[in-house]
């Protein structure tokens, strides 16, 4: 065996074997303090592994060895939804992300949220959930962007 068949393969394996970056399936929770009901939402969300490096000699190699990517949308679909139970007064509409694609890049704070995932206990509701399907015709309270504008 060559040692560039052998490099090729080791290479191969290690993209396989690494977690990529993609749309993975998450529950958000939406809920609010006049409202009856919390929603759990079924969206998709970027996650998985991107190459950064940090060089502890910034100094002496220049800012090109100082590399930090995330996991971010590439494509991204916003889907507004109604919590159910809430008095009149109340907006009752909320809007969510649904990844579409995801890529490997810097965070860019003008167009993404990029902060650090919360404690599990932080996800939880206070009041009664219901859920919210992925599949706009599985529910009667979700309203897709565009048709909000109508």
């Amino acid at each position: 065996m060559s040692p560039l068949y052998v490099v090729g393969m080791l290479g191969l394996l290690m993209k396989i074997s690494a977690p990529m970056c993609s749309p993975t399936e998450y529950t958000i929770y939406f809920e609010r303090q006049e409202c009856n009901y919390c929603v759990a939402v079924n969206t998709t969300i970027c996650m998985g592994f991107c190459f950064s490096r940090d060089s502890n000699v910034k100094e002496l190699v220049g800012p090109r060895f100082l590399v930090q990517r995330g996991c971010t949308y590439q494509e991204v679909e916003y889907r507004t939804a109604i919590l159910p139970g809430c008095p009149p007064y109340a907006d009752p509409h909320f809007t969510y992300p649904v990844a579409l694609s995801c890529h490997c890049s810097t965070c860019n704070t003008h167009s993404d949220e990029c902060a650090h995932k919360t404690s599990s206990a932080a996800r939880k509701c206070s009041k009664p959930v219901r859920h919210l399907y992925p599949d706009p015709e599985e529910n009667s309270y979700i309203q897709s962007y565009w048709e909000q504008y109508e």
